[in-house]
C-alpha cells in the first residue's frame, strides 16, 4: 500500500488540514480584532463595512482604518510570517531548540547595520529622514539591515564547521551578539542626542511606524525569503537527520547553508529594519507549531508558523495598545511576557520536542 494512501497517513493530513483551517480563522478574528481596537472608539460594524467595502458616512475613521489601523496589522502578519520561519531555519541547521535570530546574535547584527546608518552619517539619516526619502531611504536601511544579518550569521557558520558541539555552538553566538551589542552601546555613546533618541525609539519595537511604500517593499521582501524558505523544505527536512545522513543522500551542505543564510538574513534583516528587533517570537512560534502538529515536516512546520505567529503578533499588538487608553507599549515588552508562560507551558505539558532534534 502507497504510503499517503494509508488510513493513517490519510487520517494525519485530515487532521492537519483541520488545523490549519482553524488556525487561519483564528487569525481573521483576531486581525479584525486589532483593527476594531485603537484610542479613537470606533463601532464595530462601522469597522467590518470599512474593512468589506471601503465606505463610511465618517470620513475620519475611514482614514484611520484605511491609513493606520490595517497597516499596522498587516505588519504585524509580516512579522509573524517572517520571524518564526527565520527562527525555524536555524534551529534546523543548527539542530538546537534554541537557535533563534535574536539568541545567535542576527538580529544584533542586523541592529548593527541600522545603527551604521542612523548613527553615523549625521541627521540626514535619521529615522524622519529615512521616512521623507521614501523608497530609497527604506532601501538604505533594508540593506544595511540585511547586510548587517548576513555577516553575523556568516560568522556563526563559519565558527560552527570548526565547533561541532550544538551547546557551545548556542553559547558561542550568544557571545557575538554580545560583542555587537556593545559594539552598538559605544557607538551610541558617541552620537549626538537627537540621533540618539531617534535610535533608541527604534530598539523598543514598533508595528505602527511601517505604511505606504515602506510597508509594500517589506512585504516583497518578506515573501521573497518565505518562497526560498518554503523550496528549501526537502533541504531543511535532511539536514534535520545530520549533515553526515545529508550528504549520503546526494545533498550539497554547502549550497544548501548558502540557501538557509540568505532566506534568513532577509526575514530577520527586513523586520528589524523596519520594525526594531522583536525578541521571543523567532525562538517560540516554531516549538508551538512542533507540539501543535506534532511533526517535523517543514513543508507543514512553515505554513503552521506563519498562522500561528501571525495569530500571536496580532494578540500581542492588541494588548499593546491597552485598549481605552491613548497609551501604546513597546511590542517587545508584550511579545515576552505574553509568550514566554505559555511556551514553558506547552514545553513541560507535551515533552515531544526533543524528538525534533
Amino acid at each position: 500500500m502507497n504510503v499517503a494512501t494509508h488510513p493513517a497517513t490519510r487520517k494525519y493530513q485530515w487532521a492537519s488540514f483541520g488545523k490549519m483551517t482553524a488556525l487561519f480563522i483564528l487569525l481573521l478574528i483576531v486581525f479584525i480584532t486589532d483593527v476594531a481596537f485603537g484610542s479613537v472608539s470606533i463601532p464595530f460594524q462601522a469597522v467590518l463595512d470599512i474593512i468589506v467595502s471601503g465606505k463610511s458616512d465618517n470620513e475620519a475613521w475611514r482614514y484611520i482604518i484605511e491609513n493606520i489601523r490595517i497597516p499596522k496589522a498587516i505588519t504585524a502578519i509580516i512579522v509573524g510570517c517572517g520571524l518564526p520561519v527565520s527562527g525555524l531555519q536555524m534551529q534546523t541547521l543548527f539542530r538546537n531548540p534554541l537557535a533563534s535570530p535574536s539568541v545567535l546574535g542576527i538580529t544584533a547584527g542586523a541592529s548593527l547595520g541600522v545603527a551604521l546608518v542612523m548613527l553615523s552619517a549625521g541627521t540626514i539619516t535619521t529615522i524622519y529622514s529615512i521616512k521623507e526619502l521614501g523608497i530609497s531611504g527604506s532601501w538604505l536601511i533594508l540593506l544595511a539591515a540585511s547586510l548587517g544579518a548576513a555577516f553575523i550569521m556568516f560568522l556563526v557558520i563559519a565558527i560552527s564547521a570548526r565547533i561541532r558541539d550544538n551547546v557551545i555552538m548556542l553559547v558561542v553566538g550568544i557571545m557575538i551578539g554580545n560583542i555587537t551589542l556593545s559594539v552598538i552601546s559605544i557607538w551610541q555613546y558617541f552620537s549626538a542626542p537627537e540621533q540618539l533618541k531617534d535610535y533608541l525609539l527604534w530598539t523598543f519595537g514598533s508595528l505602527g511606524g511601517v505604511s505606504g511604500s515602506q510597508l509594500y517593499l517589506l512585504a516583497a521582501v518578506v515573501a521573497v525569503g518565505l518562497l526560498i524558505s518554503f523550496a528549501s523544505s526537502k533541504m531543511l527536512d535532511t539536514l534535520l537527520l545530520g549533515e553526515r545522513y545529508a550528504r549520503t543522500m546526494g545533498l550539497t551542505v554547502n549550497r544548501a547553508r548558502l540557501l538557509i543564510i540568505g532566506s534568513t538574513s532577509l526575514l530577520a534583516g527586513s523586520v528589524t529594519a523596519f520594525c526594531g528587533p522583536i525578541s521571543f517570537i523567532g525562538i517560540a512560534v516554531p516549538h508551538l507549531a512542533r507540539s501543535l502538529f506534532n511533526t517535523s515536516d517543514h513543508r507543514v512546520l512553515i505554513p503552521a508558523c506563519c498562522l500561528i505567529g501571525t495569530s500571536l503578533m496580532l494578540l500581542c499588538d492588541i494588548i499593546a495598545q491597552l485598549p481605552g487608553s491613548n497609551s501604546v507599549l513597546p511590542i517587545n515588552v508584550i511579545t515576552a511576557l505574553v509568550g514566554s508562560p505559555v511556551v514553558i507551558w506547552i514545553i513541560m505539558s507535551r515533552n515531544n520536542l526533543k524528538n525534533s532534534f
